[in-house]
């Protein structure tokens, strides 16, 4: 049974074990439980109840953030001629083609997101078993092979996340920092538990949203009411 720290038991004792929290309740008091020395992350487990080992019931998405993520994205694009200057005027932290491939290939890995021409999907490719792993490989799922380079640099740089399903059938991102004032962090979610329930796969079965948890880095997690926040989220798009 994994130990805590005194900190993490002291937070923890005020929260009620296995308690489905409303969601102003735990936007109230999430801040309050990071009190780690650093601007710790607002993280969020969705547990669904997807088996991604089915082609039908595989998840990968993306979602801009309202508020970003509070992490500066250093973005690497793949791209050459025309593109590639579109790719360094909006601002892209690393360009390149058959170049940047061998510099990843040779180990270099600084950066957080990537981005690639569909030309240079073949040069690409061959990175699959280094990127992807890692949740970096230009996929066209989640709109990061595309011509559209300026566009996607810009969402990733103002917070555009992505997800994907684990074999556990869990989804994990993050959704802000605990600087953010409460309403960030609200918004952000919901934006995020919007775009999770619009992608519901074809194949799912049963329940789809089992629960899901907000936590920060060093703190304890909260178990959110689903039904609420698939409510406030679907007011979204009204």
């Amino acid at each position: 049974m994994p130990k805590h720290s005194k900190r993490f038991n002291n937070l923890s004792k005020n929260l009620e074990h296995l308690k489905v929290y409303t969601l102003d309740e735990v936007f109230n008091n999430i801040k309050k439980t990071a009190t780690a020395k650093f601007d710790e992350t607002i993280d969020i487990a969705v547990k669904t109840g997807l088996d991604p080992k089915y082609a039908d019931q595989q998840l990968r998405g993306s979602c801009v953030l309202p508020h970003g993520t509070g992490k500066t994205t250093r973005v690497a694009v793949f791209a050459a001629g025309e593109k590639a200057k579109e790719a360094t005027n909006a601002g892209a932290d690393f360009v390149g083609a058959e170049d940047l491939v061998a510099k990843i290939e040779g180990g270099w890995l600084d950066f957080d997101a990537a981005v690639a021409t569909p030309d240079m999907m073949r040069f690409v490719g061959k990175l699959g078993r280094i990127l992807g792993p890692r949740n970096l490989m230009p996929n066209p799922k989640v709109g990061t092979v595309t011509q559209d380079i300026a566009k996607v640099i810009t969402e990733l740089k103002a917070g555009k996340v992505q997800y994907r399903v684990e074999k556990a059938g869990i989804i994990h991102a993050a959704i802000g920092k605990a600087s953010f004032d409460a309403k960030k962090i609200r918004e952000n979610f919901l934006a995020f538990f919007q775009a999770i329930n619009k992608s519901k796969p074809s194949g799912a079965k049963g329940t789809y949203i089992k629960s899901a948890t907000i936590s920060s880095t060093m703190g304890p997690g909260f178990l959110i009411d689903v039904n609420e926040a698939r409510i406030e989220a679907e007011k979204l798009s009204v």
